[in-house]
């Protein structure tokens, strides 16, 4: 079983990653992790030194990479279904689980912790709300292609471990 667990930033991917792989006995990988040791460079770095552009074509060819592996969870970045043909791909391969959240409350989230993220990186909090809203409505519509929506403020586990469980797999 592989699960894809997809969401915006700060959604809760990484955390929820770890509970629901340890509840469904399952390993689990983080995708920013996994890009940041193939390039022995940290997500930052990377986006800082060689652009968006690079970034997104080695997600996708780490994300190919996560097709290959049994029993696992991966939390994928906030941007990785929204290139190329991930979001499909991802599907195809796996069930994907889009971790909800409004606005609002991403955004309480994302301000204390802006500095660790390049894409918001110094933004005021005003035009980090105005980004967050805009980006969302953007993402929503392949967000809402997962296998599984749920909402993320209020997540529990052994909920969603019988959701995943009951999804027919492909």
């Amino acid at each position: 079983m592989l699960v894809y667990l997809i969401g915006f930033m700060g959604s809760g991917k990484t955390t929820v990653g770890e509970k629901l792989a340890r509840k469904l006995g399952l390993a689990c990988v983080d995708l920013d992790e996994l890009i940041e040791k193939k390039n022995k460079k940290s997500v930052s770095q990377l986006f800082n030194e060689k652009g968006e552009d690079f970034f997104r074509e080695c997600e996708q060819e780490v994300l190919r990479s996560t097709f290959k592996m049994k029993n696992t969870v991966v939390a994928c970045g906030g941007g990785t279904p929204c290139f190329f043909e991930n979001m499909q791909e991802m599907n195809k391969n796996g069930i994907t689980v889009y971790l909800k959240l409004t606005p609002g409350s991403l955004f309480h989230r994302l301000a204390p912790s802006k500095a660790a993220r390049p894409l918001i990186a110094g933004m005021p909090d005003l035009p980090l709300m105005e980004y967050i809203v805009k980006e969302l409505q953007q993402r929503e519509p392949i967000y809402e292609q997962a296998s599984i929506v749920i909402r993320g403020e209020s997540i529990k586990i052994d909920e969603l471990a019988l959701l995943i469980r009951k999804h027919p797999v492909q």
